[in-house]
C-alpha cells in the first residue's frame, strides 16, 4: 500500500509561482513512476506531467515551459514547480504513483490562480 499526500497549493495571482510537493510512504518510492494530474470544475482529470523511475519527464502541451516536475528519491517526494501561472491553471492537483500493475492517488491540493 502506498500513501500519497500533496501540499503546497493555495491562492496565487496570475504570473505567480507555486511549488507542489507529494510525499510518499509505505513503498520503495524509487520504483514508481510519478505523475501530476489536475481536474478543474466541470472538466475531466488531465495529465500535467510525469517522471519515470529513471527520471525521464513528460509534459502536457498546455504547461510546457512553465512547469517542471522533479523527484527526490532520498526524500520520497515528487515536486511540481509551477511558474507563470494562469487563471486556466486553476484546479485540484493530484499526485499519482504507478507501476505496470497498480496505481495510487493522493487526495489532491487546490490551486487557485486569480487576481
Amino acid at each position: 500500500q502506498v500513501q500519497l499526500v500533496e501540499s503546497g497549493g493555495g491562492l496565487v495571482q496570475p504570473g505567480g509561482s507555486l511549488r507542489l510537493s507529494c510525499a510518499a510512504s509505505g513503498t520503495t518510492f524509487s520504483m514508481y513512476a510519478m505523475g501530476w494530474y489536475r481536474q478543474a470544475p466541470g472538466k475531466q482529470r488531465e495529465l500535467v506531467a510525469t517522471i519515470s523511475s529513471g527520471g525521464s519527464t513528460n509534459y502536457a502541451d498546455s504547461i510546457k515551459g512553465r512547469f517542471t516536475i522533479s523527484r527526490d528519491n532520498a526524500k520520497n517526494t515528487v515536486y511540481l514547480q509551477m511558474n507563470s501561472l494562469k487563471p486556466e491553471d486553476t484546479a485540484v492537483y493530484y499526485c499519482k504513483a504507478s507501476t505496470l500493475l497498480r496505481e495510487y492517488w493522493g487526495p489532491g491540493t487546490q490551486v487557485t490562480v486569480s487576481s
